[in-house]
């Protein structure tokens, strides 16, 4: 349906989407970006020139609830005639709280494509509408709309919701249970992707892991389907939870030429104790287990990871045990922080929870040996050939991209352009920011 209403005296009504937290949520909102284009809203990506705002939220952290909280506050104060649209898991996991908000329309994780239509009941009658389910309810995987999100890489989303209810994770309210996309409609989109001129799909997930559990599927089936289409050249995973990954899967996907060989393992932390606090279903034995299968399978592959720091209850020598695992892991990244107290969840409930100076400091700690095993394996590197993705040009004198490895390249004195996927050999690093390398053209 196309928007006829009249708002500000013109005809023309701009939307801008403002996306916090994980790749779904970004896949998500290009899907949503997609349906208020075709009711006739016109994009921008400046809030200020902007009539409707929509923000995708994260509720991950008790900080992710702040910056979507902030935001309303902001432009509801510069111009409280804007239409403000909240939607995603914060409102989804604390409904009553995003309810007593000053946005117009609360959403949560279900319909998000129905939200230009709520928009469009808005503008006619100026009634605030709250729209959230009391948890997810759907067993069915509700496709979205394919839509180019005008990144290098495409997303594609093939799984939502999770069942493992760790002790600090608000998620599974958020999202629900797990469902599983059709195999059609995921090979459909990556078609969709490819005529869009993209060359890598990036599989995305609330629990990537737990793809097709409840429909007779594996993970390995989605990759093979997409590696299977015709045009695409990369297929890369997003976060996976360890003890899911069977030898059968490695075997799978060691098949599959067009996997990156880079597997990013949620680890949260390397010590037993706290692993059983935070119900996670693996010892640190087990999970080093599955790191050396995928480096037997995939020699050349990078393992990175997320590390949670000041748990309940983590005691210094728990602290030191995670330091020490990632030390004998050896990530080639490690996306360290804080854990933040979510209402609802079990964690939430103990009594034993760490001073917010420890963690700081513990936070500080663990960083710098990231930046330590980060700045190691990008020297790792140097000397090797790798087939770099161009993702932008940053002048004429260089290009920025990346190794299937996830490494981020500068390459000098190479004419490629975005899309383009060269052949390069890694001359240097520079600390743990990039490394630098050099197209090696056919003659």
């Amino acid at each position: 349906m196309k928007l006829t209403t009249i708002y500000y005296g013109s005809d023309i009504i701009r939307y801008t989407v403002q996306t916090f937290g994980c790749k779904v949520n970004q896949y998500e909102s290009a899907s949503v970006a997609k349906a208020m284009d075709e009711h006739g809203y016109e994009k921008t990506d400046d809030i200020f020139t902007a009539d409707i705002v929509i923000i995708n939220s994260c509720s991950v952290t008790e900080n992710s609830d702040k910056k979507a909280k902030q935001l309303i506050n902001r432009i509801k104060s510069s111009d409280p005639m804007k239409i403000v649209v909240l939607t995603g898991c914060f409102p989804q996991a604390f409904p009553e709280t995003a309810s007593k908000l000053s946005a117009d329309i609360v959403t949560g994780t279900e319909h998000k494509d129905s939200i230009a239509d709520m928009i469009d009941v808005f503008t006619g009658n100026k009634v605030k509408q709250v729209a959230i389910p009391p948890r997810p309810v759907k067993k069915q995987y509700e496709k979205q709309k394919n839509a180019d999100m005008g990144k290098t890489r495409a997303f594609i989303k093939i799984e939502d919701g999770c069942d493992r209810f760790c002790s600090y994770c608000i998620i599974p309210t958020a999202r629900g249970s797990v469902r599983s996309r059709s195999l059609q409609d995921i090979t459909e989109e990556v078609r969709f992707q490819v005529s869009c001129g993209h060359k890598e799909m990036v599989l995305v997930g609330i629990n990537l892991s737990c793809y097709g559990q409840e429909i007779g599927l594996r993970l390995a089936d989605a990759i093979e389907a997409v590696c299977s289409v015709d045009g695409v050249e990369r297929v890369r995973l997003s976060s996976l939870e360890p003890e899911l990954l069977t030898d059968e899967d490695i075997a799978r996907m060691a098949a599959q030429k067009k996997l990156c060989p880079h597997f990013h393992l949620s680890l949260q932390s390397g010590s037993s104790a706290t692993l059983k606090r935070m119900n996670r279903h693996y010892t640190p034995d087990e999970y080093y287990d599955i790191v050396l299968r995928l480096r037997k399978a995939f020699p050349d592959c990078a393992i990175t990871t997320d590390i949670m720091v000041g748990f309940a209850g983590e005691t210094d020598e728990e602290f030191k045990e995670s330091c020490e695992f990632a030390q004998k892991v050896g990530f080639a990244a490690m996306h360290v922080f804080t854990y933040s107290i979510r209402e609802g969840t079990a964690a939430a409930r103990r009594t034993d929870h760490i001073a917010h100076d420890i963690a700081v400091k513990r936070y500080h700690a663990m960083s710098s040996l990231a930046k330590k095993l980060k700045e190691e394996y990008f020297r790792s590197c140097v000397g090797k050939t790798e087939k770099v993705l161009i993702q932008r040009r940053e002048s004429e004198e260089y290009a920025n991209g990346l190794t299937p490895q996830y490494v981020p390249v500068r390459i000098y004195g190479s004419d490629a352009n975005r899309q383009d996927i060269i052949t390069v050999q890694i001359t240097g690093a520079s600390g743990s920011d990039f490394c630098v390398g050099e197209e090696i053209k056919c003659l």
